[in-house]
């Protein structure tokens, strides 16, 4: 059941990003211009985006509550593979040879994980001293990459940027998994629980960085990088924080799950290496209105 949520979830997502790109172009605002980010709430396409965004996470809630954060996330990180080509019909995305090789082998790496390492659960309440270091060690390499990306150029700045988001959506995920499990205390209970707070500051956080990436005019590295380190920061969090452990069937069965991560990685790399699609003639003229 938690499987099929995620892979929905994916899709969901999916929609909601290349959608939500799509309404970031249509902005006068440049990237550097914190303007584009109230301008977009005037965008009906990315809206459109947001409410499909809306739904992916609750949708990931509930397959979090069913199914190990590093199954769920693992599953959810195919929404990169389905943006991308839902990125040439809708935004003018190039997809040639390097992101079909990149996009079959972050999935090829990420079943292979799957299969191999069949991760399982642990915890579902970890200590708050596992909880703090994750948290400032998010807060930390998030601020270092937004500082660096905001000078580099349009494809660096995507695959910074979307580093950085996906620290926060990794953490997001995490804390998901714990909110849920406070919902039956009632309003009062989760407003005095640290997880909503978390949560919503990971989201927010994440929200903004990703918008500014996506803003680039170049969805591969901003989405690759974005799910592969929310994969492997979930991956990272459920182990350390959760206690979730990998398959116990031996070593071979270990080593087959991280050649997945690593096989994912590859892919991930290929698909970094997009260039920025060339802009139609009409494009130029309306962004010069």
């Amino acid at each position: 059941m938690g499987d099929g949520l995620a892979i929905v979830a994916a899709v969901a997502f999916a929609f909601g990003t290349v959608l939500q790109q799509k309404g970031t172009l249509s902005t006068q605002a440049e990237g550097n211009d914190p303007r584009f980010l109230l301008q977009i709430l005037h965008e009906p396409v990315w809206l459109a985006g947001l409410l499909f965004q809306i739904l992916g996470w609750v949708l990931q809630a509930i397959a979090l509550d069913r199914a190990p954060l590093t199954v769920v996330q693992s599953l959810i990180s195919l929404s990169l593979v389905i943006a991308l080509f839902l990125g040439v019909w809708l935004t003018g995305q190039h997809v040639g040879g390097r992101e079909i090789a990149g996009a079959a082998f972050t999935l090829v790496g990420i079943v292979l994980f799957l299969s191999a390492g069949q991760p399982q659960g642990g915890t579902t309440h970890p200590s708050a001293a596992d909880w703090w270091l994750a948290c400032l060690v998010t807060l930390a390499l998030v601020a270092v990459l937004f500082v660096i990306g905001r000078r580099l150029g349009l494809a660096e700045k995507a695959l910074t940027l979307g580093v950085a988001a996906g620290l926060c959506f990794g953490l997001q995920a995490a804390v998901t998994k714990t909110f849920v499990t406070e919902l039956g205390g009632g309003l009062a209970g989760l407003l005095s629980s640290w997880s909503v707070y978390v949560l919503i500051a990971s989201a927010l956080i994440g929200f903004v960085l990703q918008q500014s990436s996506l803003k680039t005019d170049v969805l591969a590295p901003a989405m690759a990088s974005s799910n592969s380190v929310t994969l492997f920061s979930s991956v990272v969090l459920g182990i350390a924080v959760y206690g979730e452990r990998l398959s116990e069937a031996g070593g071979t069965h270990a080593g087959l799950a991280f050649l997945g991560l690593a096989v994912a990685i590859v892919g991930i790399i290929l698909l970094a290496g997009a260039a920025a699609p060339q802009p139609t003639e009409s494009a130029r003229i309306d962004r010069s209105r």
